[in-house]
């Protein structure tokens, strides 16, 4: 395990902490898990034409995210529900264009160095995640209280709700390396969930899910390490550790309950 491969698998978690956030609050605690999995069919292609998986996975979920903003429009229906149907098409898709041991690297994840094109992605693209949920941190929070409260004080919502899905499946695609299609939900839920039940604001549930997400991954890549275990299974164990060890901490009040 090099520091390389530690610093890109927390910028991962401190881009899933921030996405998390929202998730939860969302009501979309049970959308990053079928999302991911839209990831397969890109992994497939890209390995086919001999290029980096990351980039072929992120491709596919850019354009998964994309398609569920459309339906969601045409159906009026919720997002979990049209990722559901995005998510079934894409596994069918996937299963024929990823096998063998790919296929198991893709759902668990896999390890090896990462590349310089996939090092300088990966810390870009968490930057701009950061950056995205810092600057429009308020308008997302009145988005989910109401929509069309968010309308009358000028918030676009469809095209903030797209940066959002884009922005959600870009943080699953530079996550995958370490935790895989399976996996790769778990950190983005667990954290934020954790957080929420402890954290007596929005200020406070936001840092602490960084904090848990990175804390989880670096404690999982290292114990992994030391076990040679594959990293995915160790980080989600160590998240869920936390949340069960957050269960003795008092409840926080009704502040972050979205």
């Amino acid at each position: 395990m090099t520091t390389e491969v530690v610093l890109l698998s927390v910028a991962a978690a401190i881009a899933a902490g921030l996405i998390g956030s929202f998730a939860v609050m969302r009501g979309m605690s049970l959308a990053a898990d079928p999302l991911s999995h839209v990831a397969l069919p890109g992994i497939g292609v890209a390995l086919a034409l001999h290029r980096e998986p990351l980039f072929g996975a992120v491709a596919a979920l850019l354009l998964g995210a994309f398609l569920v903003w459309v339906l969601q429009g045409k159906a009026r229906a919720t997002t979990e529900p049209i990722i559901g149907v995005v998510f079934s098409a894409a596994l069918a898709i996937g299963s024929f264009t990823t096998s063998g041991e790919n296929l198991i690297d893709a759902l668990f994840g896999g390890g090896g160095t990462p590349s310089v094109a996939e090092t300088v992605f990966v810390l870009l693209a968490a930057l701009t995640i950061a950056a995205f949920v810092i600057r429009e941190r308020n308008r997302l929070l009145v988005m989910i209280v109401s929509s069309d409260l968010a309308r009358t004080a000028g918030v676009n919502v469809r095209r903030l709700d797209l940066v959002y899905l884009l922005m959600f499946a870009i943080t699953i695609g530079i996550g995958l390396r370490y935790l895989g299609v399976l996996l790769m939900g778990a950190l983005i839920i667990i954290p934020a969930v954790t957080a929420k039940g402890i954290a007596r604001n929005i200020g406070q549930m936001l840092s602490m899910t960084v904090a848990l997400a990175a804390l989880a991954t670096t404690i999982g890549t290292l114990i992994a390490s030391r076990l040679q275990q594959e990293t995915g299974p160790i980080i989600v164990l160590v998240a869920a550790g936390g949340f069960l060890l957050s269960l003795l901490v008092p409840r926080a009040n009704a502040a972050t309950r979205a």
